[in-house]
């Protein structure tokens, strides 16, 4: 099967599902285009409001519910499932709260009556990832939802059971038939829609490969595309940073979701002065991590989503001593442990000419870097060909946003690891991708942006 939902703590196949075959694709794009033409586009603002503000109150009440189908599937520590399931609820209640004052009409100073007015532009495609599997669908969903576009969605193979509760949940919450669409369909059959004239416009999340083939597709169609592709994120330490503060950021910012998260933090540059004292604590910090059942709430650390996952990584370490580099800790599967379990490991000693110096580690690898100063630190930070997010601590918040503006990406945090919230906009630049989501600004992705002009 296609589809098929796989615990990654213990191997148990849970569930499988089959692609659904041409016949029935064709009926979902027919009702999700006639959703659109007769139904949804025609909808007020507070009519789509009721279905995803009733939709935001179901995932809250059912929190439990649904953060287990996340652990289960992808194996993320069910505390941090339920954090994901609370987030897409407030992303649903954040664009039906504020989605008709982010397009309202506006008025424009010139010569005679000249307004620009926000319309949905029809049905449109997204392809998600596994890492979050409410949060990433959520992001895409509610603001074009709320604008009045109708959405399919191909989820990840390994989350089924988190892709259907989704489809189920709005379903629930009212959105008629075609509203939002769930597709199980080969990638042979990804290219089938995204070529079809009913699809105006394509969003991705995913890896730089799968980012390149679906741009390629959407662009020779003329279609509008939105990328949140991979990350390397800097994590800049500068020689007056608080430093158990800095610590703690290191390392929620590395294992959070056992490291498997496009803006976690992967390349950690500290400056000279507290370079080693750095290393020393967060090494330390590291090495109390504790493998276990992701349902176990004592357990710290999660396994990763298959072992296919770990094998690359594991890969990747071994490439990466190949060229040079010196493992400080870890480094190997933990042994012992049913499932795909990765050692909390730190890189050092990584130089430009080393064929991981610019890969992305998706899982708990931090890569170590020491700089003399801060100009070394944003020029180590910039080489990179990713550009979606970084972080920068400092106890001089005016040299922070100093340093942030010097550093090429989507996103800066100072004194913080990266978090995401509805009204942060989320996005990179270079090898990261294009255009934004949440905030203000992913709303006027998909909509056409209209004139009218009475002289």
């Amino acid at each position: 099967m296609a589809y098929q939902s796989t615990n990654p703590y213990n191997g148990e196949i849970l569930k499988s599902y089959g692609d659904i075959d041409d016949a029935e694709l064709e009926s979902k794009l027919t009702a999700a285009q006639a959703c659109f033409e007769q139904v949804w586009r025609h909808k007020s603002f507070a009519e789509r409001k009721a279905v995803l503000s009733r939709a935001a109150a179901l995932m809250r009440e059912r929190t439990q519910a649904f953060a287990e189908l996340i652990t289960i599937e992808m194996g993320k520590l069910i505390a941090q499932s339920e954090g994901e399931v609370k987030l897409s609820a407030a992303i649903l209640d954040y664009y039906a709260e504020h989605a008709e004052s982010f397009l309202a009409p506006e008025k424009l100073a010139a010569k005679g009556d000249a307004v620009v007015e926000s319309s949905p532009i029809g049905v449109l495609f997204g392809v998600e990832p596994w890492n979050y599997p409410y949060y990433q669908i959520a992001r895409f969903a509610a603001p074009n939802l709320m604008a009045g576009n109708v959405v399919m969605v191909k989820h990840a193979s390994n989350v089924p059971q988190c892709a259907l509760a989704f489809e189920r949940l709005l379903e629930e919450a009212g959105a008629p038939v075609g509203a939002y669409t769930n597709l199980f369909i080969s990638k042979d059959q990804v290219a089938q829609v995204i070529d079809d004239d009913r699809i105006r416009a394509v969003a991705l999340t995913g890896s730089e490969g799968a980012g390149a083939v679906v741009a390629q597709r959407a662009g020779k169609n003329l279609k509008k595309s939105t990328l949140e592709l991979g990350g390397s994120d800097a994590f800049i330490v500068l020689d007056d940073a608080d430093l158990d503060s800095a610590v703690k950021h290191a390392v929620s910012g590395r294992m959070g979701n056992s490291g498997q998260a496009c803006t976690a933090s992967k390349r950690f540059i500290v400056v000279e002065a507290l370079a080693d004292r750095f290393l020393e604590k967060f090494q330390t910090a590291l090495q109390g991590f504790e493998a276990g059942d992701p349902m176990d709430r004592q357990t710290t650390l999660a396994p990763l989503s298959s072992v296919q996952a770990l094998e690359t990584l594991l890969g990747q370490v071994d490439e990466a001593v190949a060229h040079g580099a010196r493992i400080v800790m870890g480094g190997q599967r933990i042994e012992g442990q049913r499932g795909a379990f990765m050692q909390p490991t730190i890189l050092t000693d990584i130089e430009a000419a080393n064929p991981t110096y610019k890969q992305e580690f998706f899982g708990p690898v931090a890569l170590f870097f020491r700089v003399p100063d801060e100009a070394a630190a944003v020029a180590l930070a910039n080489d990179s060909p990713f550009g979606l997010g970084g972080s920068v601590f400092t106890q001089d918040l005016e040299r922070g946003k100093r340093v942030a503006r010097q550093i090429d990406t989507g996103m800066v945090f100072i004194n913080s690891a990266a978090v995401s919230m509805p009204d942060l906009p989320f996005g990179g630049v270079k090898n990261s991708g294009y255009g934004r989501e949440l905030s203000s600004a992913g709303i006027q992705e998909f909509v056409n942006k209209k004139l009218i002009r009475v002289a």
